[in-house]
């Protein structure tokens, strides 16, 4: 509780609502309006002051610190305006500090939604631009406004076998090829997810995640009244052991997974452990959801999930790593028995599938404009790659030449948000270990995903992995406090 209302605290003053010279209203006012312990407040006072945000004083309060002062009187804050807002100590906070600790699940993330211009955005990891909306998207819009002016104008009411088809031909993986007649497609992976979970649980039932992950479904499942529950995991995957003792005592609906490229770790999972994963969720009426975003920029021999248990699985795949994240196309092979289910599903969460950029997903996939995307961008991935470990040389992390993002272990006395914190102070954004948390868990990585396909250019992207090195390398810096 103390470290969230710090959390929520420090968002406040990033964000100007408490501004630079406010006094935060006594603990006792605080305690009482929260229904905690005076001690817990004074707890999440003490680590605010300790990250330099705050400073106390006996006798006098405690008050936001500005960027260079350690008094309460700095720039556009008159100790006048402060001892006026001391009058009213509930407003000081206002009720986002109370929303932000009354026991609802962030939904944002740990990620800025709207960062500040000149900001190198290494947290995303969006196919990089290649010139495809200048080319080959350019085109196909122009045919498809040109060809289907009318299915433009309404809503989509049906879905041309091409969809399927494109669909079925995207997801294909190592000599399998989903049913056409299984395919949806979909808004993007994410709401192929959502709808997958809306189709197959209820409220109140448990989604099993591994404790590192892909975290935004996990947000999104609690969103809809789902409890997210973690598997312990290794270097391979969700474990076994685990999966089977959660099963047996939680009984969950489902579990999300990623095989393929794991996103942040890199591992792809070995032929065995797919195996055995889909046995035991054979055994216990488990479905298996099996994102495969990233699989799509990876060639591999090892069979999807999919062939191994059809009828308990959903293989969702996307255009928005290896194509164009924007054009927001997805698909679903769905077990048997569940398209419509999750058609429906999918319709009403989403209020319909867009028909220009659903037969533009098509087109590009059936074209092969596609494939030839995806190895412009693979092209590029490699290249930053290569630069990425030239610059990091002697740093650990986990990388690969197809992947659009490293998993980079933090030396002695870095810590992953501090790391976060520092990188952000010189203009360049990462996430940190907490973005893929499916929740509080005991084990602590110390690493931090650097995603590098969002640049705009390599120049770019190679300002940021310098910079990087430049902190690495710099350990007293991790002593310092950044707001």
């Amino acid at each position: 509780m103390y470290v969230r209302l710090a959390d929520q605290i420090a968002e406040d003053i990033s964000t100007g609502r408490l501004p630079p010279g406010s006094k935060l209203p006594p603990q006792r006012n605080v305690a009482y309006d929260l229904g905690v312990t005076v001690g817990t407040i004074g707890r999440a006072y003490a680590l605010v002051r300790e990250r330099g945000l705050v400073s106390g004083e006996v006798g006098r309060g405690t008050y936001v610190l500005g960027s260079m002062d350690a008094h309460p009187t700095v720039s556009g804050t008159s100790a006048h305006d402060a001892e006026a807002a001391s009058r009213n100590p509930k407003s000081t906070l206002g009720p986002s500090v109370v929303q932000g600790i009354s026991g609802a699940p962030r939904l944002d993330g740990t990620r800025s939604i709207l960062p500040d211009p000149g900001m190198i955005r290494m947290d995303s990891t969006s196919a990089p631009n290649v010139g495809q909306q200048a080319d080959i998207i350019h085109d196909l819009t122009n045919a498809i406004t040109r060809d289907c002016a009318h299915d433009i104008a309404s809503y989509t009411r049906t879905k041309p076998d091409s969809w399927r088809e494109a669909g079925s031909k995207w997801l294909a993986r190592n000599g399998w090829e989903p049913d056409q007649a299984s395919v949806i497609p979909t808004l993007g992976a994410h709401a192929a997810i959502l709808a997958v979970v809306a189709a197959t649980t209820s409220p109140g039932d448990r989604i099993v995640f591994e404790e590192l992950t892909y975290s935004s479904i996990a947000r999104a499942v609690a969103l809809t009244g789902r409890q997210p529950i973690s598997v312990a995991r290794d270097d391979n995957g969700p474990l076994p052991g685990d999966l089977d003792r959660l099963c047996a005592q939680m009984h969950p609906k489902a579990i999300f997974i990623m095989p393929t490229m794991h996103n942040p770790t890199l591992r792809t999972m070995d032929e065995a452990r797919r195996r055995e994963l889909a046995a035991i969720a054979r055994q216990h009426n488990l479905w298996i959801i099996e994102d495969e975003v990233y699989g799509s920029l990876r060639r591999t021999d090892l069979t999807p999930i999919a062939a191994m248990a059809p009828e308990r699985c959903f293989h969702v795949g996307s255009l928005s790593k290896s194509v164009a994240a924007g054009v927001r196309g997805g698909w679903i092979a769905c077990a048997p028995g569940q398209v419509q289910r999750v058609m429906t599903a999918h319709k009403l969460l989403t209020g319909g599938i867009s028909f220009l950029l659903a037969e533009l997903s098509a087109r590009l996939v059936l074209s092969g404009a596609a494939f030839d995307i995806r190895e412009k961008v693979l092209s590029v991935i490699r290249r930053r790659h290569d630069v990425a470990l030239a610059h990091l040389q002697g740093a650990e992390l986990n990388s690969a030449p197809d992947a659009p993002f490293f998993w980079l272990k933090l030396p002695e006395p870095w810590l992953p948000g501090t790391f976060k914190a520092a990188a952000a102070a010189e203009n360049v954004l990462i996430d940190d270990e907490d973005e893929f948390k499916t929740g509080r868990g005991e084990r602590m990585y110390h690493r931090v995903r650097v995603g590098f396909t969002n640049p705009d250019t390599d120049e770019e992207a190679e300002r940021a992995f310098i910079t990087l090195r430049d902190l690495l390398s710099d350990s007293t810096a991790a002593y310092d406090s950044f707001e």
